[in-house]
């Protein structure tokens, strides 16, 4: 009886083991993807920043740190210390700054998305704490 036992329980337990397979399998609805995507378009545009290192208006493109980035119709172009003024790749000049972001297209090409060129002008640089109050004044003795 005991042994009986076993042997159901352990058929049993590879028709449990089995079961999501089988159910899968008899699902016509479902198909397997026939290619993967190339990209995730939930990861959205990459990013890029660096100094120019060299300009070809006619092309419409701009190499940073060795990677060449094309303007296309949708880029958006602005210059950074005028308040962000649409600019055109006429500004962009070799060593100053560019940052942005881009998609690589299917035939690799990276094409910009968005992109500022220059230094941003005003405001307070460092980044650092500021210091509190307290600790510019002199203690009470």
């Amino acid at each position: 009886m005991l042994k009986l036992t076993i042997q159901f329980s352990i058929l049993m337990a590879l028709l449990i083991a089995i079961s999501p397979a089988l159910s899968r399998a008899a699902d016509p609805g479902e198909k397997a993807p026939t290619t993967a995507p190339t990209t995730n378009p939930t990861d959205g545009p990459a990013k890029f920043y660096g100094t120019i290192t060299a300009v070809d208006q006619n092309a419409q493109s701009f190499t940073v740190d060795g990677q060449t980035y094309y303007i296309v119709g949708e880029s958006q172009v602005t210059l950074a210390n005028e308040d962000n003024k649409t600019a055109t790749i006429n500004d962009a000049k070799v060593g100053e700054p560019a940052r942005g972001t881009y998609t690589k297209s299917a035939d690799g090409k990276m094409n910009v998305t968005k992109v500022r060129f220059g230094k941003k002008t005003g405001g307070k640089s460092g980044g650092g704490k500021k210091k509190s109050e307290s600790s510019t004044t002199q203690p009470n003795h």
